[in-house]
């Protein structure tokens, strides 16, 4: 049996969000920015659960979109180009993985940050669907 080369989903939604014009002037990555404290525009991406399907060859990570604002009614607008982008998705390859679905899990929701008390976060987790050749 071969080892498998489960595809980065982090990365993958990172790279895709990075440079669309709906998300210009917002950092986007898997990590904060140093010097972060939730009120610049960024989109956070992080792996927060999902599971392999032996028999499909199927990866179907969960993961969290943080979207983040210098207020309350940016950080929406933020998550919700994030949102509609994430789900463009479908048909994206990845190195040997392809994107056959995308789904939304839970929407985005105003979540406060406690450890970044003056930030601006709305929260999404959507699942992803990758098929591995």
């Amino acid at each position: 049996m071969s080892v498998l080369d489960f595809p980065d989903a982090e990365r993958l939604i990172v790279d895709f969000l990075k440079n669309r014009p709906e998300l210009a002037g917002t950092t986007v990555d898997n990590r904060p920015p140093t010097g972060f404290d939730g009120t610049q525009k960024a989109v956070l991406v992080s792996r927060v659960g999902g599971a392999w399907v032996d028999d499909q060859h199927l990866d179907q990570p969960l993961l969290d979109l943080e979207a983040y604002g210098p207020d309350k009614t940016a950080a929406h607008a933020v998550a919700l180009a994030a949102r509609a982008c994430v789900l463009e998705l479908a048909g994206t390859a990845h190195g040997t993985a392809v994107v056959t679905d995308v789904a939304e899990s839970d929407g985005p929701r105003w979540l406060p940050d406690y450890n970044r008390p003056r930030g601006n976060r709305y929260l999404a987790t959507v699942q992803l669907r990758l098929r591995l050749a």
